[in-house]
């Protein structure tokens, strides 16, 4: 991304409520330095509770710039890493043992330590280190990697203090959800101190399908932290979709402090950003999300909307309490999509698989026909069928209400009828129609 492009993420993740992010990998190339420079230099960019984080390896060099790019800045969090399974230190580091992973680890965080936290105060510095391939590792070395750095870092456990931020990278994801969690909770009960003053941190990749869930389990195993993408980019297979992640908090009545309501609209600048287009049926944020084509989901849901539309369920404060809420039940939609931004219009869409419910709701949104005999919906319904199988696809909501016009020869209205009204008589709904006493042509 160009720092244009790299801004206007960064604004936009602020205002989502993000308050960590992080920013950039200093020493990978000039944008990325620059771009770590403008956010610091440019008074009010970056609000006062909001941390920016860089990424730097292990290496002296490497920290001494990364430091520079932080210079004035407010808060922020430095995140080292060093490798930790088998693979990496026998292939990449040319079979490195244990005890000089830990000298490696102890050199590049004590120097970080004396020029961040000891040499410049006016910075509000916090560690971040990981064990990369935690995920392909032995948690208990990696506890050992981990109690090292923070020895290096100094205490953390004054009232003043920042905890060490310790995140397990599921650098690749490489076995199940609840092996992973069995992984961090190994991991956080081998930590020293019982881990006081440090955070269980989850980074987790999708290279399995499965990064959602590992991070629901990782929290559940003690992890307080999770890092992610919105929409799950990232390499390979991407990292977890923070917005499905705290979106399911939501669903389950945990506010996640985070504002998605106008997913829409998030969706649509991260797409023209990133060229990186959001699957039409990804979670909350896909554009068919909402969408039913069913008959029988399409009848259950209009029924569920007109439910809701007259009060919905009371809620745990009982009626007439000032803690009353209305439950969300409506079949098949698990939440409101207004709490996200869209419209109930959109919700039914009519092909050759919808019923009657669907062609009686989309009467009721287009032409506010909303008693509708039934007889007249499985007749009508019966030609929004083969409309739709003549056009290959969907019949929009416009061509349903001109097709109901059309067929019921109500386009242009009919001077001898000043009135119509349905009326059940003996289980069966009659049209009435109330015409004028004079002028009627025989």
């Amino acid at each position: 991304m160009t720092i244009d492009q790299k801004l206007a993420f960064f604004k936009l993740l602020v205002k989502i409520g993000f308050k960590e992010i992080e920013v950039s990998t200093p020493t990978a190339s000039d944008t990325e330095f620059n771009f770590t420079r403008l956010l610091i230099e440019t008074p009010g960019l970056v609000p006062d509770d909001v941390w920016l984080q860089v990424l730097c390896p292990c290496r002296l060099d490497m920290i001494r710039q990364t430091v520079g790019s932080l210079r004035g800045a407010n808060k922020a969090i430095i995140s080292l890493y060093f490798a930790s399974s088998p693979a990496m230190l026998d292939i990449v580091f040319g079979g490195m043992t244990h005890g000089e992973v830990l000298d490696r680890v102890t050199e590049a965080v004590a120097y970080c330590r004396s020029v961040t936290r000891d040499a410049d105060p006016s910075t509000r510095w916090t560690l971040m280190f990981s064990p990369e391939a935690f995920s392909a590792s032995d948690p208990v070395w990696c506890a050992q990697m981990c109690d090292t750095a923070r020895a290096a870092w100094g205490p953390t456990t004054g009232p003043d203090d920042d905890p060490v931020i310790l995140t397990l990278p599921a650098t690749v994801e490489v076995s199940s959800p609840n092996v992973y969690a069995d992984q961090v909770e190994l991991f956080a009960s081998s930590l020293s101190d019982r881990g006081e003053g440090a955070c269980v941190s989850l980074h987790v990749h999708n290279d399995r399908g499965c990064a959602v869930a590992a991070a629901e389990l990782g929290q559940l195993a003690g992890a307080t932290r999770v890092e992610g993408c919105l929409f799950g980019n990232g390499e390979r297979a991407g990292n977890v979709d923070l917005v499905t992640l705290a979106l399911n908090l939501y669903s389950q009545g945990v506010d996640p402090r985070l504002d998605f309501s106008d997913v829409a609209g998030v969706r649509a600048l991260v797409e023209d950003i990133t060229a990186i287009r959001v699957h039409p049926r990804a979670p909350y944020a896909g554009e068919l999300y909402f969408t039913a084509y069913s008959g029988a989901h399409q009848d259950a849901i209009s029924k569920g909307l007109a439910r809701s539309k007259q009060g919905g369920e009371p809620g745990p404060g009982g009626p007439g309490g000032r803690q009353q809420q209305h439950v969300w039940r409506v079949p098949y939609l698990p939440m409101d999509p207004e709490d996200l931004g869209s419209s109930h219009d959109s919700i039914i869409r009519l092909n050759s698989q919808s019923g009657k419910g669907g062609v009686a709701w989309t009467l009721a949104q287009e032409l506010s026909l909303h008693q509708v005999p039934r007889g007249m919906q499985l007749e009508f319904s019966r030609a929004v069928k083969r409309a739709s199988e003549l056009a290959g696809g969907i019949v929009s909501p416009r061509d349903v209400a001109d097709l109901f016009l059309e067929r019921y020869f109500v386009s242009v209205p009919d001077p001898r009828i000043r009135s119509a009204s349905v009326e059940r008589v003996g289980g069966r709904e009659n049209l009435d129609l109330l015409e004028h006493a004079s002028n009627i042509e025989p």
